[in-house]
């Protein structure tokens, strides 16, 4: 019996690229913030308190907001 030697994962993970490819996909690289990092939940805390103040702070805001959920309901309807 023949023995079966798998493919090195290089030629593995190239094969699969390449059908992705040819399937109309292409790479994409994302980076996010790394939610480990010290001080993280506390720049999430600032910044929240910056957009509520903001959001606070303009008075269109709410009537903009029920308009939009008013409209929202409408399609439910159709």
């Amino acid at each position: 019996m023949e023995d079966l030697v798998p493919a090195p994962v290089s030629e593995r993970v190239q094969k699969r690229r390449d059908a992705l490819r040819a399937a109309g996909l292409r790479p994409v690289q994302i980076w996010v913030p790394d939610t480990r990092r010290p001080g993280f939940a506390q720049e999430c805390r600032r910044q929240s308190l910056v957009v509520a103040a903001a959001d606070a702070a303009d008075r269109d805001l709410e009537a903009f907001m029920d308009a939009a959920f008013a409209d929202m309901d409408h399609e439910d309807d159709a």
